[in-house]
């Protein structure tokens, strides 16, 4: 299993609208409204044998009202 925590950027006033509709994702475990140049972090986990990039790009980055991303591969959990 991969981890990946995708920072999403939205189109002025979506920020709810996107956060709903990734919420209902298989793959997202997590959906936070954060601060700065993002306004959602994702929290996602993937088969290990699921292409990371085709993922955001086919999934996350045409979700409506997804302006921008910036994904982030978690290597290991502690605690």
């Amino acid at each position: 299993m991969q981890t990946i925590f995708v920072q999403v950027k939205c189109d002025l006033g979506r920020a709810y609208e996107v956060a709903d509709e990734a919420v209902e994702l298989e793959q997202v475990s997590e959906v936070h409204s954060i601060s700065g140049q993002y306004d959602l972090m994702l929290k996602c986990y993937l088969d290990d044998d699921q292409d990371l990039g085709q993922f955001v790009v086919d999934t996350i980055q045409t979700l409506p009202g997804v302006k921008d991303t910036f994904t982030l591969i978690a290597f290991k959990a502690f605690g």
